[in-house]
């Protein structure tokens, strides 16, 4: 189903989606509480957000760093080829690579930005020269490395 526009969520809507966005496991009763309603119209209200792709799903935040993986290195990369067959090709491999955590298509002096989290620079320098390099139609990469993560939502 489709999302509902912003102007489509109220200020309850808005309330749940903040409570979830804090804590994905709260139990429907807690929202209702805080939110002023009883609990059969906010378990209503959470399965209409979720049915609405409002709420797309729920899950684990894990840490990174306690994973093993706390070199972070955002990459720039320049196509070779941007037209829509060239794109299709790219963002189907960026897709099945876990080592990247975000893909975004850029309107600027590159193509694509990518977060790449990796244990080490050893191993960023090893997927960069095989994997990033491989992909379809990179024709130029440059990378900037976080030194430290100021505000970060998650893997």
């Amino acid at each position: 189903m489709e999302q509902p526009p912003a102007s489509d969520l109220d200020d309850f809507d808005c309330r749940i989606l903040a409570l979830l966005a804090a804590d994905g496991r709260m139990p429907v009763a807690e929202i209702a509480t805080r939110i002023g309603l009883t609990k059969s119209p906010t378990q209503a209200r959470v399965r209409r957000l979720e049915a609405t792709g409002a709420i797309r799903g729920y899950r684990a935040m894990l840490d990174p760093v306690r994973l093993g993986l706390d070199h972070v290195a955002f990459v720039e990369v320049r196509l070779s080829d941007t037209r829509e067959a060239a794109l299709s090709a790219f963002n189907a491999a960026v897709m099945a690579i876990p080592q990247v955590e975000e893909c975004h298509m850029i309107a600027g002096s590159f193509d694509y930005l990518l977060k790449v989290r990796t244990p080490n620079m050893a191993a960023y320098r090893q997927f960069l020269g095989v994997v990033i390099s491989g992909l379809p139609h990179v024709a130029q990469t440059s990378t900037y490395v976080a030194m430290q993560a100021v505000k970060d939502r998650g893997a």
